[in-house]
């Protein structure tokens, strides 16, 4: 919401509130709220009141409560959430205003990285995620047009499929080498102090400053219930983070184009394009000196490296080796895509055919709307053909004894009796069988396709 539009008055509370108490707090609110013009360069010393504001907490509401995620430590859900602002949220708004609003530690919760590592995931009571999503709209609108256009990360109007397009523009100019920057648990050691001077060159509101680094300091309770004080890092899951770590790293992207480098950043997926193995490790040593020094931070040397496009991966594409480069999927994440097919695929779960097709559909459509930017349709081809063989696989040693699998197969339309003999009493295992002509024909593509089932390459859209 832009600070020109502020109104000269305001109401204090953004829910609806009736009695003598809301009148009170109008009345005090249009004494604190008048009109101001923006300090220069974007700074207000009364930016906490155009947070709070009645529009910009609706929008932040609307957000949090479609995002929905889990309960934090208080137990409130998200959608609990409306409930309790009708009530409490002149009291908390209030003290937002004078710079005494405590946040609470966030709850703690592990989940698998595809690497095969964990990452640390806070879980910020609802109440503050709501806090952190008002003050991450207001902030962004002024900060976001600062930022470096080599950075896509959590920004409107920018994604991960612009980044991609972009680093293979500078491979098809002549960069053949890739500075593939790895940040060593980046968002675990951002350093609280350079990032507050960061936000402190940016605005003048005290409150806000204290704010911010209140909620980079409320700690974490660990599963024991013991509460753990934050000394660096900013909480993933929170929806300030993303906005803070474009920050922190902003003198990053400057530092790159100071240099003169082809780059492109995603959050801390940060690859650089030169001609020459040199001098990729010339600026390998260079910019991880700077990350050291500069902003306290590590690059991980097991998962950084310079090498070639095609042998790296970026946000899941990597390239051709010709001399027009296409993106093609990574194979990482070919990898998982085959993975989670497996699962829902796998012969012993007791599902009808029916529900496989619909579980599919739904991860397919989804996995399709990103990765359908590649340029390799032969290789959707092939995973089409791969996923059916899982099912026929499935299919087949649901059928369990010959004699069913003799009604079942004529039922389908395999009625030469030697086919019929030779399949329906095959002994070889089912992912075998699942190859056979026979059982192709019985169980065509049609038939999954009427299940609702999607392919892949007519999905494709890049």
């Amino acid at each position: 919401m832009s600070r020109k539009r502020q109104k000269n008055q305001r109401k204090l509370a953004f829910m609806a509130e009736t009695g003598s108490e809301a009148s009170t707090n109008d009345e005090r609110d249009e004494l604190l709220i008048a009109e101001q013009e923006p300090e220069s360069g974007g700074t207000s010393e009364r930016l906490m009141e155009e947070i709070s504001e009645p529009e910009n907490m609706r929008q932040a509401l609307k957000r949090v409560v479609e995002n929905k995620g889990a309960s934090g430590i208080d137990g409130i859900t998200v959608d609990e959430l409306p409930g309790y602002l009708k009530k409490n949220w002149p009291k908390h708004r209030e003290e937002l205003l004078q710079g005494t609003y405590k946040p609470k530690p966030a709850g703690r919760k592990e989940i698998p990285k595809p690497d095969g590592g964990k990452r640390n995931l806070s879980i910020p009571c609802v109440l503050d995620r709501l806090i952190q999503q008002a003050v991450m709209q207001v902030l962004q609108e002024w900060w976001d047009p600062t930022f470096s256009e080599h950075s896509y990360g959590f920004r409107p109007g920018r994604s991960q499929h612009q980044a991609v397009a972009r680093a293979q523009e500078y491979i098809a100019e002549g960069n053949r080498v890739v500075v593939d920057l790895d940040l060593e648990k980046f968002l675990d050691r951002v350093n609280h102090d350079i990032l507050m001077g960061r936000i402190a060159k940016r605005e003048k509101d005290k409150r806000v400053l204290k704010l911010i680094r209140a909620f980079l300091k409320a700690g974490v309770v660990m599963e024991d219930g013991l509460v753990i004080r934050t000394e660096e890092g900013t909480p993933q899951g929170g929806p300030l983070s993303p906005l803070l770590s474009n920050l922190m790293l902003d003198d990053l992207d400057r530092e790159l184009e100071r240099r003169g480098h082809r780059f492109e950043r995603y959050a801390d997926d940060c690859n650089i394009y030169v001609r020459t193995e040199r001098a990729g490790q010339r600026v390998m040593e260079g910019i991880t000196d700077f990350i050291g020094k500069k902003l306290k931070l590590k690059v991980n040397q097991e998962k950084s490296a310079v090498a070639t496009p095609w042998t790296r991966k970026f946000l899941g594409f990597s390239f051709t080796s010709g001399k027009e480069p296409k993106r093609r999927i990574a194979p990482k994440a070919k990898e998982r895509f085959q993975k989670r097919i497996r699962e829902i695929t796998q012969r012993n779960r007791g599902v009808s055919m029916r529900r496989r097709a619909v579980e599919l559909a739904q991860y397919l459509e989804g996995w399709i709307a990103y990765f359908g930017f590649c340029e390799t349709p032969s290789v959707l081809k092939e995973l089409d053909a791969w996923i059916r063989r899982h099912l026929r696989c499935a299919q087949w040693k649901s059928w369990k004894t010959c004699k069913a699998r003799f009604k079942v197969l004529r039922r389908l339309g395999i009625t030469d009796p030697v086919d019929l003999r030779k399949l329906a009493c095959c002994s070889r295992g089912p992912w075998t069988v699942s190859n056979y002509s026979i059982l192709t024909r019985a169980l065509p593509n049609a038939y999954f396709d009427s299940l609702g089932l999607p392919r892949l390459a007519s999905l494709h859209w890049a």
